[in-house]
């Protein structure tokens, strides 16, 4: 557990002093969802996401995300999925004046959860790796159009520790605090990014309830660093709502 403790710290510190050249606040509405499919290794999984652009000035960006679960062992699962993402867009209208319009990313992901428990505080280890095929857009009077679609390829390493402030091994309901992060690293060719392998990290602190062992509620900060082409460094101060349904 104190490996777990000190690790996560690190993570999370590192990125809360990382010098960044843009700061910006961001709300971020989430529920993550799994269906398991009766007397089968299977289960479904969809997570919908609402997330707002700079001050909370706007939606920015809209996730649907489906997948197929397999459980490999009890504390294993492998997934492939589907993910639409709906973005926010600026560019420069017949004006010449900036203006905004929404494209969308498509996305098939894979990935493999390994849960497990040390001393009182579970455990998840997450590997996801994405095929994203991200828009070219032209300007139209209308507004932005796709055309067509650039792949770039992307790693996800997530970690997260649930500590119920009861201290009960066997978890089912009462208060406890979420501690996670996500380091997101692209391979292949990143021209189409940011040109880096790194792209970014996502660290969260968040203090949550267990209504029953099919529920949970939090909300937290989350410290999100991306790094953009060549030395644009942004950091996003991220206020978030989730739901976790386990049914």
């Amino acid at each position: 557990m104190k490996q777990y403790i000190l690790t996560t710290g690190i993570f999370f510190f590192a990125m809360l002093r990382v010098h960044a050249q843009q700061q910006q606040t961001a709300g971020w509405l989430a529920v993550f969802n799994t269906f398991r499919v009766p007397s089968s290794k299977f289960s479904v999984h969809l997570d919908a996401q609402v997330r707002s652009s700079d001050k909370f000035e706007a939606f920015q960006t809209f996730i649907v995300r489906p997948g197929i679960n397999y459980h490999v062992r009890k504390n294993m699962v492998a997934t492939v999925g589907y993910a639409w993402i709906r973005l926010r867009s600026p560019y420069s209208n017949m004006a010449n004046l900036i203006d905004y319009d929404y494209l969308s990313e498509h996305r098939i992901w894979e990935q493999f959860i390994v849960n497990h428990q040390v001393a009182f505080i579970p455990l998840q280890h997450r590997f996801r790796v994405e095929q994203r095929f991200m828009p070219k857009s032209i300007v139209e009077e209308s507004g932005l159009k796709n055309d067509g679609f650039d792949l770039a390829h992307r790693f996800r390493y997530f970690l997260r520790g649930i500590i119920p402030v009861d201290g009960s091994e066997q978890f089912e309901k009462g208060i406890f605090a979420a501690v996670q992060n996500e380091l997101f690293l692209n391979y292949g060719d990143p021209s189409r990014t940011n040109g880096k392998t790194f792209d970014q990290n996502r660290a969260y602190l968040a203090v949550g309830y267990r209504v029953s062992p099919r529920f949970d509620v939090e909300g937290g900060y989350l410290n999100q660093f991306i790094s953009g082409a060549g030395s644009a460094r942004t950091t996003f101060h991220v206020a978030q709502i989730a739901g976790y349904v386990r049914l």
